[in-house]
């Protein structure tokens, strides 16, 4: 499955200590994935328990923009899924509606966006007013032009009128447009993710790896109490 972003997972406490320690997770992911990189970077949920999101990174314009450092793991990979399920025609309109600058929200807004793109409509390879107005004149028919008129019809300004009218803009994928469909609001939140996106998970520490962070945790605060740790299975008297 392709890479469609990368988000920079922090380790929160060792951020907060002065340390930046962290990876760049893909996405589409898996929980294994997942927990190897949290056990590489060290939140463990007994050392370290908090994250958050430093980066992201994407190929596809202005998709990174509407993510912040607490976006859910589940919920960006549940985004991640259901692009790569668009078709090729899907990705490019989706692409489109992010570069018009029409879309605002946040990754629940965009997840719902996958969802809706029939209510917008793309016209590849229109990028400039003059070819929107030929393309609404000439192959729409917007309006019947007498033949021995077409060559002093103004398509520029025809078309100039039509995307201020319908409010389109021009992206690199062509020309785009809301179509005023029904926008239905699919997912609400966490619970609508479905349990084969869900992948957020500690890493599984053994029993020895268990003890090993639990002492560290002990010999850390009693550092910070100014005495020694008592050893694992005996107590301080």
């Amino acid at each position: 499955m392709d890479v469609l972003f990368e988000a920079y997972v922090t380790n929160l406490g060792k951020y907060n200590e002065g340390e930046l320690v962290g990876e760049y997770l893909k996405f589409p992911t898996t929980t294994e994935e997942v927990q190897a990189l949290f056990k590489r970077i060290g939140v463990d949920g007994v050392r370290y328990e908090e994250f958050f999101l430093t980066d992201f990174e994407s190929d596809i314009d202005d998709l990174t923009d509407y993510m912040g450092e607490y976006e859910n793991i589940d919920e960006l990979n549940h985004l991640a899924c259901l692009i790569s399920e668009l078709d090729e025609g899907d990705l490019e309109k989706f692409k489109a509606v992010l570069f018009s600058g029409e879309f605002s929200g946040g990754v629940k807004d965009l997840i719902n966006l996958t969802q809706n793109l029939d209510c917008y409509e793309l016209y590849p390879g229109i990028d400039s007013e003059e070819e929107l107005g030929r393309m609404y004149l000439q192959e729409f028919e917007a309006i019947q032009i007498p033949e021995h008129l077409v060559d002093y019809i103004d398509y520029e300004a025809y078309g100039r009128d039509a995307r201020i009218n319908e409010g389109g803009s021009f992206c690199p994928g062509g020309y785009v447009i809301n179509n005023n469909g029904s926008f239905v609001e699919h997912y609400s939140g966490l619970d609508d993710i479905p349990d084969e996106h869900r992948v957020f998970s500690l890493p599984k520490l053994s029993i020895r790896e268990q003890m090993a962070a639990y002492q560290e945790v002990s010999d850390k605060a009693a550092a910070q109490r100014g005495k020694p740790a008592p050893e694992p299975g005996r107590e301080e008297r």
